[in-house]
């Protein structure tokens, strides 16, 4: 029998890996895009100091809401919530058929797969701002073109999620009512449509949230709703009214995402 003894030794502990290079480099390389990227839109300090003493005085009337000025707002912001509504409720009717053609599990027509995504993706890259200008130019000032111009911005939102949850969804109940000799139409509307219904919905209460903050903005160009009040008093540097008209829509955008969060809660 050997006298030699064994010793256990306990394995060491493995290096920590060093990213010390790696993560200076990361830093240097966005420090000097970040540089260039300022000195092409020829930022400067020095301009920033000096305008923002002339701004002191703006911030402070910001600071000071005239609340008085809360019953002329009133009109348009039932406008705003009137807008929202009908663009939601429109934008949401042409978006689910739509999802359904955009969807690789409920579409199985690539052509139309590939040209409802294209037009999708052509709805989705303008802004909603420039289709209210462009409608506002068509259709005229006012509530419509600012309701046709949120429609376009809910269809391009509504169809993306919509689809995108499709896409995540068993087919196996589709699979099967079309083994049974279903169509695709009913087969997605009996098996598709019920899992993703609860989605929707909340999807569709989120788009609403969005419409409210969409229209405060459109309107800046003559679409109806509060951007034209926030417009007409900003033209003439009445702060005090514009922070008001401001602290109403956080109210009512804080009291919608309340409400829509039970809601979801509630359905999903």
């Amino acid at each position: 029998m050997s006298s030699a003894t064994t010793v256990k030794t306990e394995p060491g502990r493995p290096t920590k890996p060093r990213h010390g290079a790696k993560s200076a480099a990361a830093v240097v390389l966005l420090l000097a895009i970040t540089l260039w990227a300022g000195f092409g839109v020829q930022v400067d300090v020095a301009a920033i100091v000096q305008n923002w003493r002339n701004a002191t005085s703006n911030v402070i009337a910001l600071l000071q809401p005239d609340y008085g000025f809360f019953p002329k707002t009133i009109p348009a912001l039932v406008e705003t919530l009137q807008m929202a509504v009908i663009a939601t409720v429109v934008g949401s009717a042409i978006s689910l058929p739509l999802a359904f053609l955009a969807s690789r599990a409920t579409n199985p027509k690539p052509w139309l797969l590939a040209g409802v995504r294209f037009v999708m993706n052509m709805i989705r890259s303008v802004p909603e701002i420039l289709f209210a200008a462009i409608l506002v130019a068509v259709v005229g000032v006012g509530a419509l073109s600012g309701i046709m111009a949120l429609v376009l911005f809910n269809i391009g939102i509504i169809v993306k999620l919509v689809s995108e949850t499709l896409d995540g969804e068993d087919t196996g109940a589709q699979e099967a009512a079309l083994a049974a000799g279903a169509s695709w139409p009913k087969a997605k509307r009996a098996a598709m449509l019920p899992q993703i219904l609860p989605s929707f919905i909340s999807q569709l209460l989120y788009t609403f949230e969005l419409n409210i903050r969409a229209s405060a903005v459109i309107g800046l160009v003559g679409a109806g709703g509060l951007g034209i009040l926030i417009d007409n008093v900003r033209s003439f540097f009445r702060y005090h009214e514009l922070s008001l008209i401001i602290m109403e829509i956080l109210i009512l955008v804080l009291v919608l995402e309340s409400i829509s969060s039970w809601l979801r809660k509630k359905l999903v």
